[in-house]
């Protein structure tokens, strides 16, 4: 039976159409050439939650926020010209970490496209690189098409991005509406199909292998298939570690977890990539702060590589063998055919190498003998109050490593930061759109005093919306991440990262937060328990100590097997 057609103006076709795929909450900010949707949305208030931000970057921030935690489309909105473009690193950040966003922009009317016209600009050329897809809509008919293949392209294959850029008088003009979604798109094939051979050729390496080593990532996560991959890692007793957009995937207590791959990963995962003789990446790019350098990475292990991505295949590390395909279809497929192993004395040298982080590294960060407060013990303290079943979303810098490394992951879906780009100001915005997207969960963001300055008034948001995330602001007075380079490898010449700071305290009083701010050890837990027993946004402020370095470290250009575990005496 045909659905019926009636005739509406291309605004409220935007409108329908974003509920018709199912967008409960959006985010955005007004303006000229978007505000005749503005208008259209005023009789749907009821079905669409708009959540007015402060900033465009604060809307498409918080919408990945919320991509991440529901598994959803995030949907963002906002004008043309400067509008447009604040999108833009929200664009790149959701591309480098396959994050399904549907930004929606005004434009001026199409007789005015090309005569640079107020507040115009060609947001679909600059954003070609940062979008999956893009397209520029110029009349009210071709709205819900576009809308519909927007959707279905972000959400399918590898996730990402997608830029809708609609006219003003697309906007104005009227159209007759039905809505069809999209399943099929001639040229794009978002599910590879799968290879059956290359899978009784992996399983053959898994199953002659004595030291294998599993590397996952993020991809488990977007397809889903965390239970697959506990399976298969149960079935095939291989260790696996993770990367930092991979953490959550398995809790962290898991016995086959074996830590962190990465830069600030922990000390066993990155020499024994090194050491290994089959490396078995699953959902992971191979990125240049897991791998270091390339050309003394892993070159004595075979390397199975199993993506959605045919063009992340042999781009950094060449595999012996690729499976291609939703690791949700092909775990379960490769899971049969592997023989059921134990890797005992392999995973032994893990546990020797924890041992050595654990004298070497960790004691000090979680039970300092310093005067002053550290990352790490704030974050034993807040794991020892959530027991794991929290969510953290972290800014970028030192404490987003020691987050990823310390934090009691026990859910899926519960650590949320800015990986492949590494978006200062993501926290902030972030967290609101975590926390509306699990309303019922803890959301935590740990953020520091120069990342919260870059979004800082997205507090503006937190207190008219009434989002109760609770704020860690880890405050050393210095860009934290650069001063350590800086003291590690330009012989302490701090050029530059110093911050002179704001009162952070009036700040939160000025917006209506609750809020307390810690500067010794013994007022720690006191102020933390106050913080998550509030029903509201909190703000607390903890004085860390000035020059608190994050080790495991692997430097720029070096190998993996180089990792420091303190600085050079």
């Amino acid at each position: 039976m045909n659905k019926e057609i009636k005739k509406i103006t291309g605004s409220e076709a935007i409108v329908l159409s974003l509920l018709e795929e199912g967008t409960e909450i959006m985010f955005g900010y007004p303006g000229g050439a978007i505000m005749p949707v503005y208008d259209a949305m005023y009789n749907y208030q009821d079905k669409l939650h708009h959540v007015l931000t402060r900033h465009e970057q604060g809307a498409i921030h918080a919408a990945q926020g919320y991509a991440r935690v529901t598994g959803k489309v995030g949907v963002c909105m906002a004008t043309s010209g400067p509008g447009a473009t604040n999108l833009v690193t929200g664009l790149a950040d959701a591309m480098i970490d396959s994050t399904p966003i549907i930004a929606i922009t005004g434009q001026v009317g199409a007789h005015l496209l090309g005569t640079d016209a107020f507040q115009e600009t060609d947001v679909v050329g600059i954003s070609m690189p940062v979008t999956k897809w893009n397209i520029q809509v110029t009349k009210p008919e071709d709205i819900a098409p576009a809308i519909a293949k927007a959707f279905y392209i972000a959400r399918t294959g590898r996730p990402g991005p997608v830029l809708v850029d609609i006219t003003k008088n697309a906007q104005f003009g009227m159209c007759e509406f039905s809505y069809e979604k999209c399943n099929y798109i001639r040229s794009y094939v978002p599910r590879p199909t799968i290879d059956e051979h290359k899978l009784t050729e992996a399983a053959k390496l898994i199953n002659a292998a004595q030291k294998p080593m599993v590397l996952v990532g993020q991809g488990v996560i977007l397809g889903n298939a965390e239970d697959d991959f506990k399976a298969f890692i149960q079935k095939s007793g291989i260790p696996f570690a993770w990367t930092i957009l991979g953490a959550s995937v398995m809790p962290v207590d898991h016995p086959l977890n074996v830590g962190m791959l990465g830069m600030h990963g922990n000390y066993g995962p990155n020499i024994k990539q090194n050491e290994c003789d089959l490396l078995i990446a699953i959902g992971m790019r191979f990125d240049d702060r897991v791998t270091g350098d390339l050309s003394r990475y892993a070159k004595q292990a075979k390397v199975i590589h199993m993506d959605i991505d045919p063009s992340e295949i042999n781009k950094n590390v060449k595999a012996t063998v690729a499976i291609l395909g939703n690791v949700k279809e092909t775990l379960p497929l490769l899971t049969r055919l592997i023989e059921k192993k134990e890797h005992t004395s392999w995973r032994a040298e893990f546990d020797a190498c924890m041992k050595v982080e654990q004298e070497k590294v960790i004691k000090h960060d979680l039970f300092p003998e310093k005067q002053g407060l550290t990352m790490g013990e704030v974050l034993r303290r807040v794991n020892e109050r959530t027991d794991g079943d929290a969510i953290l979303v972290t800014d970028v810098g030192q404490h987003q490593m020691i987050g990823s490394r310390y934090f009691k992951y026990k859910n899926k879906r519960s650590f949320i930061t800015s990986g492949g780009l590494g978006t200062m100001g993501f926290g902030l915005p972030a967290a609101m759109g975590a926390k509306m997207g699990a309303p019922d969960k803890q959301v935590i963001l740990m953020v520091g005093d120069g990342g919260i300055q870059m979004t800082i008034q997205e507090l503006g948001t937190i207190k008219q919306t009434e989002i109760p995330v609770k704020i860690i602001l880890l405050n050393n007075n210095f860009l934290g991440m650069v001063r350590q380079w800086q003291e590690l490898f330009f012989d302490k010449r701090y050029s530059m990262t110093k911050l002179i700071n704001p009162d952070f305290q009036k700040i939160a009083e000025a917006y209506d937060l609750n809020h307390s701010k810690v500067t010794s050890r013994d007022l720690l837990d006191k102020a933390i328990e106050e913080m998550l027993a509030s029903d509201k946004a909190y703000l607390l402020e903890v004085v860390v100590e000035k020059e608190d370095n994050v080790f495991p470290m692997v430097p720029t250009g070096a190998s993996v097997s180089e990792v420091l575990l303190e600085a050079a005496k």
